[in-house]
Protein backbone atom coordinates (compact mmCIF):
# COMPACT_ATOMS: atom_id res chain seq x y z
CA UNK A 1 0.00 0.00 0.00
CA UNK A 2 1.43 3.43 -0.79
CA UNK A 3 1.44 6.05 2.65
CA UNK A 4 0.05 9.19 2.63
CA UNK A 5 2.10 12.18 4.60
CA UNK A 6 0.08 14.52 6.47
CA UNK A 7 2.81 17.30 8.26
CA UNK A 8 5.35 14.45 9.73
CA UNK A 9 2.60 11.78 9.67
CA UNK A 10 2.55 8.77 7.74
CA UNK A 11 -0.30 7.49 7.28
CA UNK A 12 -0.82 3.78 5.29
CA UNK A 13 2.56 1.70 3.92
CA UNK A 14 4.16 0.50 7.01
CA UNK A 15 2.97 2.88 9.70
CA UNK A 16 0.22 1.55 12.25
CA UNK A 17 -3.19 2.73 11.87
CA UNK A 18 -3.55 6.35 12.58
CA UNK A 19 -6.35 7.87 15.48
CA UNK A 20 -7.80 11.57 13.80
CA UNK A 21 -9.78 12.82 16.75
CA UNK A 22 -12.99 15.06 15.85
CA UNK A 23 -13.61 18.60 17.01
CA UNK A 24 -17.50 19.85 16.13
CA UNK A 25 -17.32 23.67 16.30
CA UNK A 26 -21.19 23.44 15.05
CA UNK A 27 -23.96 23.14 17.46
CA UNK A 28 -25.98 21.36 14.74
CA UNK A 29 -24.18 18.11 15.04
CA UNK A 30 -25.96 15.07 15.26
CA UNK A 31 -24.01 14.11 18.72
CA UNK A 32 -24.60 16.88 20.51
CA UNK A 33 -22.08 15.87 23.15
CA UNK A 34 -19.11 16.13 20.57
CA UNK A 35 -19.93 20.43 20.72
CA UNK A 36 -17.00 21.81 21.48
CA UNK A 37 -17.31 25.73 22.24
CA UNK A 38 -14.15 28.09 20.79
CA UNK A 39 -13.30 28.66 23.92
CA UNK A 40 -12.37 24.98 24.66
CA UNK A 41 -11.20 23.88 21.95
CA UNK A 42 -7.29 24.27 22.12
CA UNK A 43 -7.75 22.67 25.88
CA UNK A 44 -9.47 20.08 23.79
CA UNK A 45 -7.42 19.65 21.01
CA UNK A 46 -4.60 18.99 23.54
CA UNK A 47 -6.34 17.02 25.65
CA UNK A 48 -7.02 14.42 22.97
CA UNK A 49 -3.49 14.55 21.31
CA UNK A 50 -2.54 13.38 25.19
CA UNK A 51 -4.75 10.85 24.84
CA UNK A 52 -3.16 9.38 21.74
CA UNK A 53 -4.25 10.96 18.69
CA UNK A 54 -1.67 11.37 15.79
CA UNK A 55 -3.83 14.21 14.53
CA UNK A 56 -7.38 16.38 14.90
CA UNK A 57 -9.67 17.03 12.41
CA UNK A 58 -11.64 20.41 12.41
CA UNK A 59 -15.61 20.91 11.19
CA UNK A 60 -17.67 23.93 11.73
CA UNK A 61 -20.75 22.68 10.13
CA UNK A 62 -23.01 19.96 10.47
CA UNK A 63 -23.54 17.07 7.73
CA UNK A 64 -25.70 14.91 9.13
CA UNK A 65 -29.06 14.54 7.42
CA UNK A 66 -32.00 16.44 8.58
CA UNK A 67 -29.93 19.08 10.57
CA UNK A 68 -30.23 22.62 10.47
CA UNK A 69 -28.15 24.29 7.10
CA UNK A 70 -25.93 27.36 7.88
CA UNK A 71 -24.66 29.74 5.78
CA UNK A 72 -20.91 29.59 4.39
CA UNK A 73 -20.68 32.77 6.07
CA UNK A 74 -20.79 31.24 9.22
CA UNK A 75 -18.96 27.95 8.76
CA UNK A 76 -16.28 30.01 7.55
CA UNK A 77 -16.36 32.62 11.23
CA UNK A 78 -16.51 29.31 13.69
CA UNK A 79 -13.79 27.58 12.00
CA UNK A 80 -11.44 30.48 11.35
CA UNK A 81 -12.02 31.34 15.45
CA UNK A 82 -11.64 27.50 16.43
CA UNK A 83 -7.63 27.17 14.15
CA UNK A 84 -6.88 30.86 15.42
CA UNK A 85 -7.10 29.19 19.12
CA UNK A 86 -4.47 26.43 17.08
CA UNK A 87 -1.93 28.52 15.97
CA UNK A 88 1.27 27.60 16.61
CA UNK A 89 0.03 24.70 18.51
CA UNK A 90 2.44 21.97 16.39
CA UNK A 91 -1.03 20.15 16.98
CA UNK A 92 -1.39 18.03 12.72
CA UNK A 93 -4.83 19.31 11.95
CA UNK A 94 -7.27 18.48 8.87
CA UNK A 95 -10.29 20.80 7.85
CA UNK A 96 -13.74 18.85 7.52
CA UNK A 97 -15.16 21.36 4.82
CA UNK A 98 -16.33 20.81 1.33
CA UNK A 99 -16.59 24.75 0.32
CA UNK A 100 -13.33 26.73 -1.35
CA UNK A 101 -14.59 29.89 0.10
CA UNK A 102 -14.02 28.55 3.80
CA UNK A 103 -11.06 26.79 2.86
CA UNK A 104 -9.30 29.64 1.54
CA UNK A 105 -10.13 31.13 5.56
CA UNK A 106 -8.24 27.91 6.69
CA UNK A 107 -5.45 28.51 4.54
CA UNK A 108 -4.28 31.06 6.50
CA UNK A 109 -4.05 29.27 9.66
CA UNK A 110 -1.67 26.20 10.56
CA UNK A 111 -3.47 23.46 8.88
CA UNK A 112 -1.77 19.89 7.08
CA UNK A 113 -4.67 18.74 5.36
CA UNK A 114 -8.06 18.58 4.03
CA UNK A 115 -11.26 16.56 4.71
CA UNK A 116 -13.63 16.92 1.49
CA UNK A 117 -16.60 14.50 2.26
CA UNK A 118 -18.02 15.45 -1.44
CA UNK A 119 -14.80 13.73 -2.75
CA UNK A 120 -13.55 16.62 -5.41
CA UNK A 121 -16.77 16.68 -7.10
CA UNK A 122 -15.66 20.89 -6.98
CA UNK A 123 -12.68 21.15 -9.40
CA UNK A 124 -11.89 24.86 -7.73
CA UNK A 125 -11.90 23.32 -4.14
CA UNK A 126 -9.72 20.57 -5.52
CA UNK A 127 -7.06 22.96 -7.07
CA UNK A 128 -7.07 24.82 -3.36
CA UNK A 129 -5.50 22.02 -2.11
CA UNK A 130 -3.53 21.08 -4.96
CA UNK A 131 -2.04 24.80 -5.25
CA UNK A 132 -1.78 24.87 -1.19
CA UNK A 133 0.24 21.47 -1.73
CA UNK A 134 -2.04 19.91 0.80
CA UNK A 135 -2.97 16.19 0.98
CA UNK A 136 -6.43 14.91 1.45
CA UNK A 137 -9.35 12.72 2.83
CA UNK A 138 -11.67 12.28 -0.02
CA UNK A 139 -15.20 10.32 0.24
CA UNK A 140 -16.94 8.22 -2.40
CA UNK A 141 -19.01 11.26 -3.88
CA UNK A 142 -20.61 11.82 -7.83
CA UNK A 143 -22.64 14.85 -7.02
CA UNK A 144 -23.31 15.31 -3.75
CA UNK A 145 -21.71 13.21 -0.74
CA UNK A 146 -22.36 9.52 0.24
CA UNK A 147 -24.57 8.92 -2.99
CA UNK A 148 -23.43 6.03 -3.92
CA UNK A 149 -25.27 3.07 -2.71
CA UNK A 150 -23.62 -0.36 -2.32
CA UNK A 151 -20.43 -2.02 -2.30
CA UNK A 152 -19.29 -1.61 -6.11
CA UNK A 153 -21.24 1.51 -6.29
CA UNK A 154 -19.17 2.97 -3.38
CA UNK A 155 -15.75 1.34 -5.82
CA UNK A 156 -17.18 3.02 -8.85
CA UNK A 157 -17.29 6.51 -6.60
CA UNK A 158 -13.55 6.12 -5.33
CA UNK A 159 -12.40 5.17 -8.97
CA UNK A 160 -13.63 8.91 -9.72
CA UNK A 161 -12.12 10.57 -6.97
CA UNK A 162 -9.12 9.11 -7.87
CA UNK A 163 -9.38 9.85 -11.09
CA UNK A 164 -10.34 14.07 -9.81
CA UNK A 165 -7.40 13.67 -7.21
CA UNK A 166 -4.97 12.94 -10.25
CA UNK A 167 -6.45 15.51 -12.54
CA UNK A 168 -5.83 18.33 -10.03
CA UNK A 169 -2.37 17.46 -8.67
CA UNK A 170 -3.33 15.73 -5.43
CA UNK A 171 -0.95 13.13 -5.33
CA UNK A 172 -1.23 12.32 -1.07
CA UNK A 173 -4.23 11.47 -0.20
CA UNK A 174 -6.62 9.00 2.04
CA UNK A 175 -9.73 7.27 0.51
CA UNK A 176 -13.00 7.24 2.83
CA UNK A 177 -15.75 4.64 1.71
CA UNK A 178 -18.51 7.11 3.24
CA UNK A 179 -20.14 4.65 5.67
CA UNK A 180 -23.18 6.94 6.98
CA UNK A 181 -26.44 8.03 5.74
CA UNK A 182 -25.79 10.78 3.99
CA UNK A 183 -28.99 10.52 1.46
CA UNK A 184 -32.49 9.47 2.04
CA UNK A 185 -32.03 6.89 -0.27
CA UNK A 186 -29.53 5.06 1.76
CA UNK A 187 -30.34 2.40 4.10
CA UNK A 188 -28.59 1.24 7.67
CA UNK A 189 -28.07 -2.32 5.80
CA UNK A 190 -26.17 -0.12 3.00
CA UNK A 191 -23.71 0.75 5.55
CA UNK A 192 -23.46 -2.71 6.96
CA UNK A 193 -22.57 -3.91 4.08
CA UNK A 194 -19.56 -1.02 3.74
CA UNK A 195 -17.86 -2.54 6.84
CA UNK A 196 -18.79 -5.65 5.79
CA UNK A 197 -16.71 -5.49 2.39
CA UNK A 198 -13.92 -2.69 4.13
CA UNK A 199 -11.66 -4.74 2.93
CA UNK A 200 -12.43 -4.55 -0.83
CA UNK A 201 -11.69 -0.54 -0.47
CA UNK A 202 -8.05 -1.67 0.06
CA UNK A 203 -7.57 -2.97 -3.74
CA UNK A 204 -6.30 0.96 -5.18
CA UNK A 205 -3.42 0.58 -3.19
CA UNK A 206 -4.30 3.62 -0.79
CA UNK A 207 -4.99 4.37 2.76
CA UNK A 208 -8.37 4.21 3.80
CA UNK A 209 -10.49 5.83 6.90
CA UNK A 210 -12.60 4.88 8.76
CA UNK A 211 -15.14 7.49 9.65
CA UNK A 212 -17.76 5.15 11.80
CA UNK A 213 -18.01 7.03 15.56
CA UNK A 214 -21.38 7.33 16.75
CA UNK A 215 -23.47 7.24 13.32
CA UNK A 216 -26.86 5.77 12.63
CA UNK A 217 -26.19 2.37 11.57
CA UNK A 218 -24.77 1.66 14.94
CA UNK A 219 -27.83 3.18 16.80
CA UNK A 220 -30.08 1.62 14.76
CA UNK A 221 -29.00 -1.90 15.30
CA UNK A 222 -28.96 -1.55 18.83
CA UNK A 223 -31.59 1.16 19.51
CA UNK A 224 -29.25 3.47 21.17
CA UNK A 225 -28.93 7.35 20.70
CA UNK A 226 -25.64 8.79 19.57
CA UNK A 227 -24.62 9.31 23.60
CA UNK A 228 -24.73 5.36 24.08
CA UNK A 229 -23.27 4.54 20.91
CA UNK A 230 -19.70 4.16 21.59
CA UNK A 231 -19.70 0.15 22.63
CA UNK A 232 -21.06 -0.40 19.22
CA UNK A 233 -18.26 1.99 17.50
CA UNK A 234 -15.81 0.34 19.16
CA UNK A 235 -16.74 -3.03 18.14
CA UNK A 236 -16.91 -2.18 14.38
CA UNK A 237 -14.11 -0.24 14.78
CA UNK A 238 -11.52 -3.50 15.85
CA UNK A 239 -13.19 -4.95 13.12
CA UNK A 240 -12.49 -2.21 10.33
CA UNK A 241 -8.93 -2.21 11.43
CA UNK A 242 -8.97 -6.40 10.55
CA UNK A 243 -10.10 -5.48 7.54
CA UNK A 244 -7.17 -2.85 6.94
CA UNK A 245 -7.76 0.79 7.80
CA UNK A 246 -5.31 3.60 8.23
CA UNK A 247 -7.06 6.00 9.94
CA UNK A 248 -9.64 5.77 12.57
CA UNK A 249 -11.91 9.11 12.55
CA UNK A 250 -13.41 9.60 15.94
CA UNK A 251 -15.15 11.59 18.97
CA UNK A 252 -14.01 9.41 21.32
CA UNK A 253 -10.15 9.46 21.46
CA UNK A 254 -8.73 7.63 24.96
CA UNK A 255 -11.38 4.39 24.57
CA UNK A 256 -10.21 4.13 20.33
CA UNK A 257 -6.68 4.33 21.46
CA UNK A 258 -7.11 1.41 23.72
CA UNK A 259 -8.69 -1.01 20.97
CA UNK A 260 -5.94 -0.14 18.70
CA UNK A 261 -3.50 -0.59 21.17
CA UNK A 262 -5.28 -3.75 21.67
CA UNK A 263 -5.40 -4.87 18.21
CA UNK A 264 -1.75 -3.66 17.31
CA UNK A 265 -0.60 -6.20 20.11
CA UNK A 266 -2.96 -9.19 19.31
CA UNK A 267 -1.67 -8.83 15.43
CA UNK A 268 1.58 -7.83 15.98
CA UNK A 269 2.43 -8.22 19.42
CA UNK A 270 3.15 -4.61 19.61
Amino acid sequence: MKSCRVNKLEIGGDAPPRLMGVINCSGESFYLNSYIPIEKVHATAVAMVEQGADMIDIGARSTAPNTQAISGKMEAERIDAALGELDGSGITLSVDTMHPGVLDVCLKHDIHAANDISGFVSPAYAKKVADAGLPAFVMAANKVPGDPIGVDATLASLEGVINRCETAGVNEYVLDPGVGIWTPFRSIEEDWELCRHFDTFMRFDRPVLAAISRKTFIGMLLNREPEDRLPGTLAVTMKLLEKGASVIRTHDVAATRDIMKVYEHMVKGV
